[in-house]
């Protein structure tokens, strides 16, 4: 059998599989986001290895873990997990939604190597400008750190003893030169830091270490067993859902949102705002637009309104044109195509008809329209979709998907009940390690249903989004 370990914002999980790609267990523990000041977002790493050893036992009580043959990693990207000459962890982890170094973001981005080398924005969230920060900030603890690991890599040096990391996370902190998928000398020297304090890279389905044979006594494991390089959330997803080739994408609507395209091969478009980030298999790479609030906007409206975001949502019927009402889902900052740390969101629009529903739907249809830029950004830079599978927990409503579908007039395709996320991937690049399968091992999922674009709604859908696009010009200095 093969673990993948999945670390997110709200949990970390585990997913084990047989060697057919079946999954036999899972487990979770959840975890919380501490907001010490406004635009700050940090998790103790502590409180992941807690986790990890919660669902290590959770999971040896449902299968024998001697079974375990090899285990993947994946992970929330860009968080700066900043340790000492002794791995002791330095401070809070700062992770990929605090938007405090947006100055030394936006002082890196003026740099034109950065977006020479890295084929990327520097966005607020990305590693290097945090680092940047703390040597303004901090400097006494920016003085002591020795190595910089990204969330799912802290879990990796608890399972192996080793420092490394794979490189479609590595993609993500703006020290990596994408094209050569090797780390930038040039771009660590420009935020004041040195090959020395990085990790070394493997592929995703390269083997980055073995299970301590402690840590196997402890829980059942064979000492030993490889442990996978791995991938970043989104381009773990990617893997469970077998997205690998140019053409084939998904679209995930979880605390944020993703628009997840495989390419062919490596075409930056930095000014875009897209990301363009090394994929999980050796030279392949791929491309994103994100939006930092998708299920995250729902759960705000949600808190407001006093219910659930099932409730809400259950009862909408069948899809509607868009309403006079308005909502453009900044919460905090948005990057693709914006790349703002500051704009903010607004309600426009509002009058004496707009009930819950037709705020709810507002909600719905803001994120969709968030998303429908990011396929105007791919598309920009020649990308195309043929293919979008549905992913995250907001697929879970059909009403979502069918006005995604049908701004983006695109079928969207549904896998049928069970789990295709970034734990599946990860539980997969542990079984190619082990093994050494390739790409015959990330099958795509069997789909239920297609949800297909509702022409009759189309041109609404064009229109409102013209106006959604007027609002979001409109708030951008007000906001």
């Amino acid at each position: 059998m093969y673990l993948g370990l999945d670390l997110g914002t709200s949990g970390l999980k585990g997913l084990v599989i047989d060697d057919g790609g079946v999954v036999v267990a899972e487990a979770s523990a959840p975890l919380s986001v501490a907001r010490p000041h406004p635009g700050w977002s940090e998790q103790d790493p502590a409180h992941w290895i807690t986790a990890a050893e919660g669902v290590l036992r959770a999971l040896a009580s449902q299968i024998d873990m001697a079974a375990i043959a090899g285990i993947g990693l994946s992970g929330q990207m860009h968080g700066a997990t900043v340790l000492d000459v002794s791995d002791r962890v330095l401070r809070p982890c700062i992770l990929w939604n605090d938007t405090r170094a947006h100055a030394q973001a936006a002082a890196l981005d003026a740099d034109p190597q950065f977006r020479a080398i890295s084929g990327n924005i520097v966005f607020p969230g990305f590693t290097a400008p945090k680092l940047v920060w703390m040597a303004r900030h901090e400097p006494d603890l920016f003085a002591r750190a020795a190595k910089v690991l990204l969330p799912k890599d802290y879990l990796r040096l608890w399972l192996t003893g080793g420092h490394v990391a794979e490189k479609s996370d590595a993609a993500g902190t703006s020290w990596l030169d994408i094209g050569a998928r090797d780390w930038s000398d040039d771009l660590l020297a420009a935020s004041g830091m040195t090959r020395d304090q990085m990790p070394t890279l493997v592929e995703g389905a390269g083997v980055s270490g073995h299970v301590r044979a402690d840590l196997a006594q402890e829980f059942g494991l064979t000492a030993g067993i490889p442990v996978a390089g791995g991938a970043g959330d989104n381009a773990a997803t990617a893997i469970g859902l077998g997205v690998a080739r140019g053409g084939q994408g998904f679209v995930s609507l979880g605390t944020s949102g993703v628009l997840f395209a495989a390419t062919d091969g490596y075409a930056p478009a930095p000014e875009t705002a897209v990301h363009s980030f090394c994929h999980a298999l050796p030279g392949t790479w791929h491309q994103m637009g994100v939006i930092l609030a998708a299920t995250d906007a729902l759960n705000w409206f949600a808190r407001i309104a006093g219910d659930t975001p099932a409730a809400l949502t259950a009862d909408l019927g069948p899809l509607q044109a868009p309403g006079r009402a308005l909502f453009l889902p900044y919460l905090g900052g948005e990057r693709t195509p914006l790349n703002s740390a500051s704009i903010r969101g607004a309600f426009v629009g509002l009058e004496h008809a707009t009930d819950r529903e037709a705020a709810t739907r507002a909600v719905l249809e803001g994120v969709v329209f968030a998303l429908k830029d990011c396929q105007d950004a791919l598309a920009a830079t020649g990308t195309r979709l043929e293919t979008l599978i549905a992913a995250g927990g907001g697929a879970r409503s059909d009403y979502w998907l069918s006005a995604l579908a049908t701004a983006m007039d695109l079928p969207i395709l549904v896998p049928e009940a069970g789990d295709y996320g970034a734990a599946l991937g990860a539980a997969r690049l542990g079984l190619m390690a082990a093994t050494g399968a390739g790409a015959e091992a990330m099958p795509l999922p069997p789909i239920a249903r297609e949800i297909a674009p509702q022409p009759g709604l189309t041109q609404a859908f064009t229109d409102t989004h013209a106006r959604f696009k007027a609002a979001q010009t409109a708030i951008k200095d007000l906001t």
